[in-house]
């Protein structure tokens, strides 16, 4: 018999997911016929799989270590990537990250170090998680970031966290603001509305006035915050969250953010690479405002302050 404790971090998953992570190799019929049969018990009970684990829950597994283990996938041990993360904000549940252009948010292929990578390896190094709790729930992030914009990621250290973060951002009750430099001069505050359709073949999108098949609608309300060479820096409230969407949106009234190799303007671009060794788009991921009151901020990157600085010359 193996006995299990649920722990902060595992709680908020139904049992029977539990389970199918712990024993990976086990067909799903398996742990529901354990469970009639009482082989598999959740607070000395019988269970169902369908309820919901709290921290402290005891799980027992009336089974051989041979059986146990034979389900067990054989996993690599996470990297230790000896990051030192930008934290804004931390909670039991809860991480906000400054993240550095440059970083992917989540892996791209499979020899990628993303910034879930670096989560991980910091819960593991501080010791608020273990190898063998990997093994049923992975701190994870419930937002993200192009590679090459910086700026606030969310990152859930538990399921609940994970789950309350998600909820936030799909109802829209978490306020998420942006700053960004682009080509031309916005004289004043603008509701963008659209619809926003994505090739998946070349990893773009594009914005329509209308409904066209696949597309889904998107909101952008910006504001300019100071007027610069030939440029205009804003604040951006990204009210619906698509991929590209800033970027694209902006670019489809004829004003591309500074820097962008995919979106906008190839002369403006290698201007200000000469002048400034702007290799990328000026796009930073710069506040997030709770419901509770609490607002977090990461300040603008040393780059981004360059081209500002010498924009304003």
């Amino acid at each position: 018999m193996r006995e299990l404790v649920i722990s902060k971090y595992e709680a908020g998953q139904r049992f029977d997911k539990f389970l199918a992570k712990y024993m990976e190799l086990a067909p799903k019929s398996f742990f529901y016929k354990m469970m009639r049969k009482k082989n598999i018990t959740l607070n000395g009970k019988k269970a169902a799989g369908n309820e919901k684990l709290e921290e402290g829950d005891t799980v027992k597994l009336f089974l051989s270590e041979e059986t146990i283990e034979g389900f067990r996938e054989k996993k690599k041990r996470a990297v230790h990537t000896g990051a030192k993360l930008d934290i804004l904000y931390e909670d039991e549940q809860v991480m906000l990250i400054n993240k550095p252009a440059g970083m992917l948010s989540q892996k791209a292929e499979k020899g990628d170090i993303s910034m879930v990578e670096h989560l991980i390896s910091h819960l593991l190094d501080t010791g608020e998680v273990t190898e063998e709790m990997l093994k049923t729930f992975r701190p994870s992030l419930c937002n993200r970031l192009d590679r090459n914009t910086s700026g606030l990621i969310l990152a859930g250290k538990t399921i609940a966290g994970l789950q309350e973060l998600s909820r936030l951002l799909k109802d829209r009750t978490a306020a998420k603001y942006y700053r960004c430099v682009v080509c031309g001069t916005m004289q004043e505050g603008r509701h963008l509305t659209g619809w926003l359709a994505k090739d998946r073949k070349t990893n773009r999108v594009s914005v329509s006035d209308q409904e066209l098949p696949g597309s889904v609608r998107i909101e952008t309300f910006y504001e300019p915050i100071q007027f610069l060479d030939g440029c205009t820096e804003l604040r951006v409230h990204l009210i619906t969250g698509r991929s590209h969407q800033i970027r694209a949106h902006l670019a489809s009234v004829g004003h591309p953010i500074l820097g962008d190799p995919k979106y906008g303007d190839a002369r403006r671009n290698q201007e200000w690479r000469r002048r400034t060794g702007l290799n990328r788009q000026l796009l930073h991921a710069w506040r997030m405002e709770f419901p509770d009151g609490t607002t977090v901020t990461a300040d603008v990157p040393a780059d981004y302050q360059t081209v500002v600085k010498e924009c304003a010359r």
